[in-house]
């Protein structure tokens, strides 16, 4: 996985290049083609943040610090089960499938649902979906969303890069489009480095070819 540290700053000077108009609230964003150079820090562009474990840390940080209150001990369960419990009941026959893991929910959204071959423009059958999702999200805004793009290993690995980092940034657009806070989004690509099947059958490559959102909990430290 690449490292990069966006600063606000920085930010600031690539976006009044590199904007463009968002399709789905008309409103200005950065350019599909350059929204590589932000991948790693949140959507909303807070500053400083690092990939990883860090810039999660950092983005919880930051949103307990404006005001959105952290969960702790006891609650967190229970707010990540009714969330859960709610995103089944949404996605119920989408072709999307959620995860549990520990504090974490995963939603898993095969490309063949989410977007044209090669394409990382979210098709409009599948905006119903992501309305779905962004209900529940907006709902349980105590929590944290990293949308996370994969591919299969066909063609290089730049290409699969940067269509992974194309595709993760459409869907976290499309859901700030919705009414989520984008402070607490964050849109990476991880190209074909982690394949959940093998990459030698069709039936494996297509399950490489994904968009994962995962939910976590606001926390204190």
């Amino acid at each position: 996985m690449f490292k990069k540290v966006v600063t606000l700053a920085a930010a600031a000077g690539i976006l009044a290049s590199c904007t463009t108009t968002n399709p789905y609230t008309g409103e200005q964003q950065m350019s599909r083609t350059s929204g590589g150079a932000l991948i790693g820090a949140t959507v909303g562009g807070l500053a400083g943040l690092a990939v990883g474990n860090d810039a999660r840390s950092r983005r919880n940080a930051a949103l307990i610090g404006a005001g959105i209150g952290a969960l702790g001990g006891g609650m967190i369960g229970n707010y990540m089960d009714q969330q859960e419990a709610q995103l089944r009941a949404e996605l119920q026959g989408t072709g999307v499938s959620v995860t549990r893991n520990g504090d974490r929910i995963i939603l898993n959204m095969p490309s063949n649902i989410t977007f044209d071959t090669d394409q990382d423009a979210v098709r409009s059958e599948f905006y119903p979906t992501l309305n779905s999702v962004a209900i529940v999200l907006k709902k349980f805004d105590r929590t944290l969303i990293d949308v996370n793009g994969h591919t299969d290993s066909v063609g290089s690995a730049a290409y699969n890069q940067g269509l992974s980092e194309r595709r993760a940034m459409s869907v976290a657009t499309y859901l700030g489009g919705q009414g989520i806070d984008q402070r607490r989004v964050s849109a990476l690509g991880f190209g074909l480095s982690q394949p959940i099947a093998s990459n030698a059958t069709p039936e494996g490559r297509a399950q490489n070819r994904r968009v994962e959102i995962q939910i976590a909990p606001i926390t204190q430290g």
